[in-house]
């Protein structure tokens, strides 16, 4: 079994090797490691879009906005990807964001698995029927796991989650109130111990 260094440093000089800059290259090492330390198919899908973009060609997108849609063909799900990981928070403000025509969507979750982290907010992201919600960068929930992800998408929709509590305002006092029964309070001999904790010689 390949070590989850083995597989960031081997997409990291691929990468480097087909043409993206280093800094970019590091960006998509870090990404497919992120796949399959979640389970996905980070390699395999690399390693086709790789394939296809020596006979393809596809559109880089600079600057995200609410709608985006490529000129001809599919966006680059790696220019795509850090794009949208160095505007995160610029574009996090946004009620809905969508794209239209994306190559090989799994390598792009991966950037907005990165993202999440760096907003501190839930992803959750709709394409062609299926759902995935992107946790801060700690799991991804799908149910794509074991299965062969499409090799394009033709709407994606992104949407961040303002964090809030799962459970009520009773909930929580409730259970705060139980908590309240370990509290214990401070006594004159407590208070003493601890002022001259280490200072009384038992040899």
């Amino acid at each position: 079994m390949r070590s989850l260094s083995e597989i960031e440093t081997t997409a990291k000089r691929a990468s480097r090797a087909i043409g993206f800059s280093w800094g970019e290259s590091e960006e998509i090492g870090k990404s497919i490691r992120l796949l399959e330390l979640f389970g996905l198919h980070g390699i395999k899908s690399l390693n086709q879009y790789y394939k296809e973009k020596k006979k393809k060609k596809f559109e880089n997108l600079n600057l995200i906005n609410k709608k985006n849609k490529p000129s001809l063909g599919f966006f680059c799900p790696i220019t795509l990807g850090i794009s949208f990981l160095d505007q995160v928070k610029s574009i996090e403000n946004f009620e809905n964001i969508r794209f239209t025509n994306i190559a090989y969507p799994l390598i792009f979750l991966s950037f907005l698995s990165r993202a999440s982290e760096v907003s501190g907010k839930k992803i959750h992201v709709k394409f062609d029927r299926n759902e995935v919600l992107l946790n801060l960068n700690v799991n991804i929930s799908t149910n794509f796991f074991n299965k062969v992800f499409p090799k394009s998408a033709k709407i994606i929709q992104i949407k961040f989650i303002n964090n809030q509590d799962n459970f009520t305002d009773s909930e929580w006092n409730n259970l705060y109130k139980l908590a309240e029964d370990t509290f214990v309070e401070e006594s004159d001999s407590l208070k003493r111990g601890a002022a001259g904790a280490g200072l009384t010689d038992n040899d």
